[in-house]
């Protein structure tokens, strides 16, 4: 399953990621593990969270993200939650290509029984219906 946080700069995004984070937490038996650009989350998650910040694994495209997901579940099959913050920074892409990583996110989600949470920085209004449909 995938979930969107959408939503302009400032508009609350990472308190409502952390609090989604802390809520599974509470009732999730697997894994969990945020993905985040920089280190900004460090002292705001639960130890139990693996933090992993993008940039010291050099992400920084659409193809590479997919890559370190795909690892990630590879070496740990016990990962039930995935959050990523900030997706458009982590990418360093715009919407369209976002659009196609959210779309294959939903795909790897479902054969992997897995839940991925991602926030985007952009404006709802303008989102398309196939993101719409994951806010």
């Amino acid at each position: 399953m995938i979930h969107l946080i959408m939503g302009l700069k400032g508009s609350g995004k990472t308190k409502k990621l952390i609090d989604s984070i802390h809520e599974t937490l509470a009732h999730v038996s697997g894994d969990v593990v945020c993905i985040e650009y920089g280190k900004k989350l460090t002292y705001d998650l639960n130890y139990r969270i693996r933090l992993v910040d993008s940039q010291e694994y050099g992400i920084s495209n659409p193809d590479m993200l997919k890559g370190f997901l795909s690892g990630l579940h590879a070496g740990n099959f016990d990962i039930t939650n995935v959050y990523i913050d900030n997706l458009y920074k982590t990418i360093g892409s715009d919407r369209a290509t976002g659009e196609a990583f959210v779309q294959w996110c939903a795909g790897f989600a479902a054969t992997n029984n897995m839940n991925i949470t991602i926030t985007i920085s952009d404006d709802p209004a303008l989102a398309s219906d196939a993101i719409k449909q994951y806010l």
